[in-house]
């Protein structure tokens, strides 16, 4: 059986033999359904909560508090 996998960033779901993982030396294991995801989240530093388009944003960061 294939294991769900869902995306570090926005949450959706990555299809089998997609994807890219990022292991970081403490041994976290991130996955990524995109290159968009993984430039958001690594390179910009970006957080899903504060990101429209991710499944993880809260209404409250539209209101900047």
């Amino acid at each position: 059986m294939v294991q769900r996998r869902l995306c570090t960033f926005c949450g959706n779901e990555i299809e089998p033999g997609t994807g890219r993982m990022f292991i970081r030396r403490d041994g976290t294991v991130l996955n990524y359904c995109t290159n968009k995801c993984t430039k958001n989240h690594l390179k910009l530093g970006r957080v899903p909560r504060r990101v429209r388009w991710t499944r993880h944003y809260d209404s409250s960061a539209r209101r900047g508090t």
